[in-house]
């Protein structure tokens, strides 16, 4: 994955904090159904601070815990508004005030949408590649970011979230995870199979498989 990128489609950071919010316990997939009507009736913080709750959640029910989530993405809309002056607050400290973010949505925004390399992103697919992988024996994303961070260097640590969530989502699944073409199977660990012909390869079919997003595969 020579460009690892964010799956949340978006236009600036404000639209990456709000689908953000959103992907909580939902796919980004279904995410990017959501947000285009969203951000098409709301195209502003000011807009979305301002909207009428149940308006909100009407728009974003499909992504699931609709009311606490329309509640979070209209409040955090309204300070960035009032207090930021509109704009996304470019540090930890300030973003994880706002309603409905937490490090790991503060480490999308902040590298995503600033490139801004505050920490590295931890999900449930990275956390399970970081495992598997031998890299952490935490299950706490806060402790898996540590250990992360002190493996890598912290230029890379944008990147580094992207790809491990990206490999958890379509190969390391983790369900029946691809071990025979893991590009990664000579040095896992966990691996459980056979892998198939040679890493280069199997590289090759995982950045093709990235970039088509899985095809029709959910993530």
């Amino acid at each position: 994955m020579p460009a690892p990128r964010s799956e949340l489609d978006h236009a600036d950071p404000w639209q990456l904090l709000v689908a953000t919010i959103l992907s909580a316990q939902s796919t980004d997939r279904m995410v990017n159904r959501v947000t285009p009507a969203l951000f098409q009736r709301f195209p502003t913080p000011q807009a979305l601070g301002a909207a009428e709750q149940a308006e909100v959640e009407a728009l974003v029910r499909a992504t699931g815990f609709f009311r606490n989530k329309a509640k979070s993405i209209r409040e955090a809309s309204r300070l960035v508004a009032e207090e930021h002056g509109g704009e996304v607050p470019r540090t930890l400290a300030a973003l994880v005030k706002l309603p409905g973010v937490a490090r790991k949505t503060a480490n999308v925004v902040l590298g995503t949408g600033y490139g801004i390399h505050s920490g590295i992103t931890v999900d449930t697919h990275a956390g399970r590649v970081s495992r598997r992988l031998g890299l952490t024996k935490h299950e706490d994303p806060v402790k898996v970011e540590r250990d992360l961070c002190e493996l890598f260097p912290k230029s890379s640590y944008i990147d580094i979230g992207h790809r491990l969530v990206l490999h958890g989502r379509y190969v390391c699944t983790a369900r029946k995870p691809s071990c025979a073409r893991c590009p990664l199977a000579e040095l896992c660990p966990a691996s459980e199979a056979t892998p198939e012909g040679r890493w280069a390869e199997r590289a090759e079919q995982e950045r093709a498989l990235v970039e088509s997003r899985g095809g029709t595969k959910s993530s």
